[in-house]
């Protein structure tokens, strides 16, 4: 068993030290960063990660506070939220699920996603975006629009059939992966890999799990997850970020829908969660500028509440952790 319980009481500590004083205003950057106002990232992310280790608001004037903080990101006129990082969907698909936590909604409607909010609009959206090119940065927006406007309440569920039937229409036979005729190496991080298709699908797939829809291809998604791994194909383990949840995810949630070379799949996955473990409890991980960064932060406990639930009696933690995903769509 591999104890994180001294990481788990840091992440706890990073948090309160992008606390600017009035509840649910967070910085996004602890240390000496500069930042004095609430960050989108800041703020829903430190929900997210309380929420991640069962620390999460209980008291209702404490919650009331944490959701106006975050409702007063969202432009009025737009519906959006911003962040210099992230596309303005991202950004506000992730606020919007932060506010689901707290089982609010933003104050504001959508009004700048409604030209997607129609059958019609959602194929046009989707089939516009850069499958091939930059598959993990444009499934930010391909996801982000179904949760956002799912979250908030804006969308029927013929909607979210259109949706998920182009997904079907489009899942690569393959690969596994979105989408069909677009899965083909990029260059990313010093490699030419199928990871960002990964990485993209990710965003996808979790969707499909909050939706309780089937995958098409399942047993290719997992061959693809299991061969990126053994070829080591993608830089893992060696920085904070979303990189790990990616795979993890991918490869646990796939295997739930097929028992598709299992033994494999848990093979994988605790050799994986060795290697990061070791990470985490490493010099690399504390000289790390991603662990101070809430984002970031969140991204790496993602990792490990799949992994402790992938793997049970592995990973050790003061309290059992939550993913987020579980509850609703979109990191």
């Amino acid at each position: 068993m591999h104890d994180l319980s001294a990481f788990i009481d840091a992440a706890e500590r990073t948090v309160a030290r992008c606390a600017l004083g009035a509840p649910g205003a967070y910085r996004r950057h602890a240390g000496d960063s500069g930042e004095t106002a609430p960050n989108a990232y800041g703020c829903a992310d430190a929900a997210n990660i309380l929420y991640t280790i069962g620390r999460f608001p209980r008291g209702q004037a404490e919650r009331a506070g944490w959701i106006a903080a975050l409702g007063a990101l969202q432009e009025p006129d737009t519906g959006l939220f911003h962040e210099a990082t992230h596309h303005p969907i991202h950004t506000t698909a992730h606020c919007v699920a932060a506010l689901e936590l707290f089982d609010a909604r933003p104050p504001h409607a959508l009004r700048a996603l409604a030209p997607h909010a129609t059958a019609e609009g959602v194929g046009r959206f989707l089939d516009g975006l850069a499958w091939r090119d930059d598959p993990w940065r444009a499934s930010h927006q391909g996801a982000g629009l179904y949760a956002a406007l799912v979250l908030a309440g804006e969308v029927p569920l013929a909607w979210e059939d259109a949706y998920f039937d182009w997904l079907w229409r489009e899942a690569d036979p393959a690969t596994g992966f979105w989408r069909q005729g677009a899965v083909a190496p990029v260059a990313h991080s010093g490699v030419a890999t199928l990871f960002p298709h990964l990485a993209g699908s990710f965003h996808y797939l979790f969707n499909h799990e909050y939706a309780r829809r089937q995958l098409r291809h399942p047993e290719s998604m997992i061959d693809s997850c299991l061969e990126l791994r053994a070829a080591r194909g993608f830089p893992l383990a060696v920085r904070a970020g979303f990189a790990e949840i990616d795979w993890v995810y991918c490869v646990n949630r796939a295997r739930r829908q097929s028992p598709h070379r299992a033994a494999e799949c848990l093979a994988a996955l605790t050799d994986f969660a060795a290697d990061y473990v070791a990470f985490l409890q490493g010099p690399a991980a504390a000289a790390d500028a991603g662990m101070a960064d809430l984002h970031q932060l969140f991204g790496v406990l993602c990792a490990v509440a799949e992994l402790q639930q992938a793997l049970p009696g592995m990973i050790r933690t003061p309290r059992p952790l939550r993913l987020v995903l579980d509850r609703r769509p979109f990191i």
